[in-house]
């Protein structure tokens, strides 16, 4: 900082933390808290766009404290593992028997993907077999021996579609309903639309991939036209959770409080003739759970202060599952601790780094589910153990899925596939051991009971207590909604 890199020159870092408040804030000229606001104010954008509540009046003093949700809701946060790249769904839970004979055959079929549109292709037959699992009986393949163990916990939609099959555009409709930017992301919405239980933490974290990010970027944890507290926080499960918690070199936790009371006052005075601006209630709160977190975050994601058993559970012992069972495993401390929407991803950067299978098919997704499936059959089951799980949903799955035949004239990889495919949810008030909708014989198209991603979103909205079709933020001229301007129902199937 600035100004006080020029008041320990002056008078030495002992004088410069005895000053009074007054007059550390109105040193050179300006005034510390004025000179501050503007500068921030100016950086971030804020003085060239303020947007209003969503009923154009209302102030929030905090944007993140709790609200009560239309109705009694099922769930408390929502954990989602987006396998970034397009999992092949006919070799994972969608058990298409009749594709193992035609491997290798040339059939009549629709795709549509990266490499076009095509009336017909060279069937790659499933490289793995399915087996039924549990009580009721579902299908899974042998990518996923562990996750197979938790079949009856978990509902399959098998007729999943979006309007994109290409990666960039349907991210962001699989995280904020839109295939275009600047719109807000579902952890967003839901913080908007509840608050968070823990106002020491932030209420939306997202955990990306050692190997990068996805190809769409913050765009996908964006709060869009919303104030900035509603976007997601990137956190680590490894080193600082967070980047740049530390407060500055030399400076005490008392003075580091000095000055956000001081700046926050300031704030508040500017406010007062502001009324309904709630993007400077927004930014207040920031500032002061970015203090908060210099403390709360590092214990959060303490992982190991879980047993040794806990920690075997999610495979942090192998180090081939140990990042994305850390990743797991603090999901799990954060739900405990009242975060609201947890995003984690397997997958990012480009090519094989992903689950976007265009080459060699089985190299591909038995590395990534290799990866994946103890720590998210931990999941489950710790979940449930700590009596957790009824009140936490879990959504899994990817953009889109993958097409049933063959991109190029060799090899086994196979084009993205927006018109059918397969993602699962669990625990908060899901049913469990079911299946619903359902794929052509060959996997290519939804059939029965075609679901769209905003079916989706909705349902995970009615769970957490909110109506839909209700939740609204006024931007544009618009009462802005995730699931768009029609009337959208949750899938009642699984409910």
């Amino acid at each position: 900082m600035a100004l006080e890199q020029q008041a320990n020159q002056q008078s030495g870092h002992a004088q410069f933390c005895r000053r009074t408040r007054r007059e550390f804030l109105w040193e050179a000229g300006g005034g510390f808290a004025s000179v501050a606001l503007t500068g921030m104010m100016s950086a971030d954008g804020f003085l060239n766009s303020q947007a209003l509540a969503a009923d154009g009046v209302s102030q929030f003093q905090n944007p993140l404290a709790p609200k009560d949700p239309h109705f009694k809701p099922k769930a408390k946060s929502v954990i989602f593992l987006f396998m970034y790249g397009g999992p092949s769904h006919v070799d994972t839970f969608d058990h298409k028997p009749k594709l193992y004979g035609l491997d290798g055959k040339t059939v009549s079929v629709k795709t549509k993907g990266r490499g076009g549109e095509k009336n017909e292709g060279r069937v790659v037959g499933p490289k793995w077999k399915f087996k039924r699992y549990g009580e009721s009986g579902q299908w899974v393949s042998e990518l996923f021996p562990h996750l197979a163990t938790c079949a009856d916990d978990i509902a399959f939609l098998k007729s999943m579609t979006a309007d994109s099959p290409i990666h960039g555009s349907a991210m962001l409709m699989m995280n904020s309903g839109r295939i275009l930017s600047g719109f807000p992301s579902l952890g967003s919405w839901l913080n908007y639309g509840l608050g968070t239980e823990n106002e020491n933490l932030p209420g939306y974290v997202v955990m990306l991939d050692p190997t990068g990010g996805p190809i769409s970027g913050a765009k996908n944890w964006s709060s869009g036209f919303m104030p900035a507290t509603y976007q997601g926080t990137t956190m680590r499960s490894k080193g600082a959770p967070l980047i740049d918690l530390r407060r500055p070199e030399g400076m005490s936790k008392a003075v580091q409080r000095e000055l956000l009371d001081a700046l926050k006052a300031e704030n508040e005075k500017h406010q007062a003739t502001r009324a309904g601006n709630s993007e400077l209630a927004a930014r207040i709160a920031s500032y002061e759970l970015a203090f908060k977190m210099q403390q709360h975050a590092p214990e959060a994601a303490d992982l190991a202060s879980e047993t040794r058993q806990t920690q075997e559970l999610y495979g942090l012992n192998n180090p081939r599952t140990a990042d994305f069972g850390s990743r797991c495993l603090l999901a799990r401390r954060l739900v405990e601790r009242g975060v609201r929407f947890i995003q984690l991803y397997s997958g990012g950067n480009h090519n094989d780094a992903n689950w976007d299978a265009h080459g060699d098919l089985v190299k591909n997704h038995s590395f990534h589910a290799g990866n994946t499936d103890q720590p998210i059959a931990a999941l489950i089951k710790d979940l449930k153990a700590r009596g957790l799980f009824d009140d936490t949903i879990i959504v899994w799955g990817g953009e889109f899925g993958r097409q049933p035949t063959a991109e190029y004239a060799k090899g086994t990889g196979r084009d993205h596939n927006s018109a059918g495919f397969t993602m699962w949810t669990a625990g908060g008030g899901i049913k469990g051991g079911i299946s619903v909708g359902a794929t052509d014989e060959l996997g290519a198209a939804a059939v029965e009971k075609p679901f769209h991603v905003k079916r989706l979103h909705a349902t995970i909205l009615n769970q957490m207590g909110l109506d839909p079709n209700r939740l609204s933020y006024f931007y544009g001229g618009l009462d802005q909604k995730l699931v768009g301007v029609e009337h959208t129902e949750p899938i009642h199937e699984i409910i």
